[in-house]
């Protein structure tokens, strides 16, 4: 049966992240970063569509720099998540779920910058997927001024208590900024062996 995980568009990286900007200047910083190196580095973006908050600073910094920009956006956001007017394709969904089916999909790897619950949600499902063995993409952290540290120390949690396996940590990488985030995926993507759809 067809796997859609499997099918990986290249260079397309999906950044998870917050539809709000976070109360640090630092997070908007490494936003701005990431989408300007997307585009420097030759990939496509894929994002959650919105204009608000980190998603919108990452968008317009990839676009401006001239990285192809793909927005996928539920309906039901449109009023309360504007979506970035000038992405050069937005693709509305029913609802979350396929949203993210559609961002995962579309992904040759993902990048995880601060953001609130619905960014929790897309790591742990994409990360959730790397362990039942759905898809081998490449998932790097950016740990923005340490934002991650309880998400690590929560990991970590779940393995002692005897929820989680050890090699759970092996499904993803940490890093301290986006240069570094960026290095890391282009590394795995190198390395990788995708499994064609």
């Amino acid at each position: 049966m067809h796997n859609p995980l499997h099918h990986v568009v290249n260079r397309t990286i999906c950044v998870f992240c917050g539809s709000s900007m976070g109360h640090a200047e630092a997070y908007g910083e490494a936003a701005r970063e990431l989408g300007r190196l997307i585009a420097a580095k030759g990939f496509s973006l894929v994002f959650g569509g919105g204009g608000l908050g980190l998603m919108g600073q990452v968008a317009r910094a990839a676009r401006d720099a001239g990285a192809p920009v793909i927005g996928v956006l539920p309906e039901f956001l449109r009023a309360l998540e504007p979506p970035l007017k000038s992405a050069e394709e937005l693709i509305i969904t029913p609802d979350l779920y396929q949203r993210k089916d559609r961002m995962m999909a579309m992904a040759s790897g993902f990048i995880i910058l601060p953001g609130g619950l619905g960014t929790l949600d897309e790591f742990f499902e994409v990360l959730t997927a790397a362990q039942l063995e759905q898809h081998g993409k490449p998932i790097v952290i950016v740990n923005v001024g340490g934002f991650f540290e309880p998400l690590k120390a929560l990991l970590d949690h779940h393995i002692a208590s005897g929820f989680a396996r050890q090699d759970v940590h092996e499904l993803y990488r940490i890093a301290s900024d986006p240069d570094e985030a960026m290095a890391i995926m282009e590394r795995n993507l190198a390395d990788a062996a995708f499994v064609p759809g």
